[in-house]
């Protein structure tokens, strides 16, 4: 076995630093299960593009108020990192579902008339005899009455005529991706057998214990020490430091805050509206639970060193009353835009898993459209829906 290190001194220090950690081993690796869930279906329907357009810039304002308030190199660079991420998921709902900033409203069943309809239904329904009736009623056609050879040849001619049409190319959201083309041999697509409840929490279970161990490696493997500088720096003079206030990475951080809060809403909406979550990778939650959990506990582990000024330097000293309690206030202060943000997202991130419990056996809603339907063939290579006589 090897020695203990003197060097590992598990303190307030210490959490903060493991807690930290970890919260960055979660934001490495949050994206990546949605992004392969997305190429996996191809499809990005279960996102919200208002969730990620609004996620996108809450990380460009943090950015910018990192860069401003002079947090670490490290987390600057995450922040940069997570801003590439959701370009990458955003470029993703693009390429699948057409240059669109908007959700997909509801798809509502198509009213179905009284008489059997086909797709030739709205095109004749309100024409016109060419020939005069005797009577003062004008009398429509039926369809017994039209001769079978030439009623083929009409409807050959129809479909030769309107295959030279695609109704998606009148859209300007058209997707980059070719979707599959209505036919009568084509099948339905099968949605991929999910698997059990049981086997998502043992999966996610332990992806989640890999990553934390990660994080907690990641600590301890790190140098402990800073390295070296020019200039000598005491705890006092780091601490005072962080605990300056910088106006505007504090307003670049409120608003980073409210967009961070905001950006959940769009995505809860369209699981409520869609009564599912097909689509949505837990992980990618779960991740940016842990990750904002970890993150709001790694900022208020904080021990605070009592200090006075002497000899342009700032020296540890004996605390006063209250001076310790105000020290770690004005720590508080600091960083409150950052504990709003990841404390608040991580409320709504658990709405988002209730919602995962409430529609786990749903695959894609209660509501079916018109698409969904089965249709049968007839004997004429004619779909029909499964009512219909």
């Amino acid at each position: 076995m090897f020695p203990p290190s003197s060097g590992y001194d598990f303190d307030i220090e210490a959490i903060s630093g493991i807690c930290g950690s970890i919260s960055i081993a979660c934001w490495v690796v949050v994206f990546s299960p949605q992004i392969i869930e997305n190429f996996r279906r191809s499809s990005a329907e279960g996102l919200s593009m208002e969730f990620l357009v609004i996620w996108l810039l809450g990380d460009f304002f943090n950015i910018i108020g990192a860069v401003l308030q002079k947090v670490l190199p490290t987390m600057i660079i995450l922040a940069i990192y997570y801003t590439f991420a959701d370009i990458v998921l955003i470029a993703q709902c693009f390429y699948y579902r057409g240059f669109s900033f908007r959700d997909p409203k509801d798809q509502k069943p198509a009213e179905v008339a009284d008489g059997p309809t086909s797709e030739r239904t709205p095109l004749i329904g309100n024409g016109h005899t060419n020939g005069q009736t005797n009577g003062s009623v004008e009398e429509r056609p039926t369809i017994g009455s039209i001769d079978p050879a030439s009623r083929t040849r009409s409807q050959s001619s129809f479909r030769d005529r309107f295959a030279s049409l695609d109704g998606t190319h009148l859209s300007p959201a058209t997707p980059m991706h070719p979707q599959p083309k209505d036919s009568d041999e084509t099948e339905p697509l099968k949605p991929s057998q999910p698997r059990s409840w049981l086997q998502a929490i043992l999966f996610n279970s332990t992806a989640i214990v890999l990553v934390v161990l990660a994080g907690v490696a990641g600590y301890y493997l790190s140098p402990s020490q800073p390295p070296p500088t020019h200039h000598h720096t005491t705890p006092a003079d780091e601490q005072a430091q962080s605990l300056h206030f910088s106006f505007w990475g504090q307003i670049f951080g409120y608003i980073c805050a409210v967009l961070y809060l905001g950006s959940r809403i769009p995505q809860i909406l369209l699981n409520y509206r869609r009564k599912s979550t097909e689509g949505l990778n837990a992980l990618f939650f779960i991740f940016a639970c842990v990750g904002n959990l970890t993150y709001v506990c790694s900022i208020l582990a904080f021990e605070p060193i009592c200090s006075s000024h002497r000899h342009g330097h700032w020296h540890e000293s004996n605390c006063k009353p209250g001076e310790a309690s105000s020290v770690y206030a004005t720590y508080i202060l600091v960083n409150l835009s950052w504990l709003i943000g990841s404390a608040g997202t991580l409320g709504l991130d658990f709405a988002v898993f209730v919602q995962f419990f409430l529609y786990r056996h749903n695959v894609s809603g209660n509501t079916l459209t018109a698409e969904d339907v089965p249709r049968r063939v007839d004997g004429e290579g004619r779909g029909r829906e499964p009512n219909e006589r």
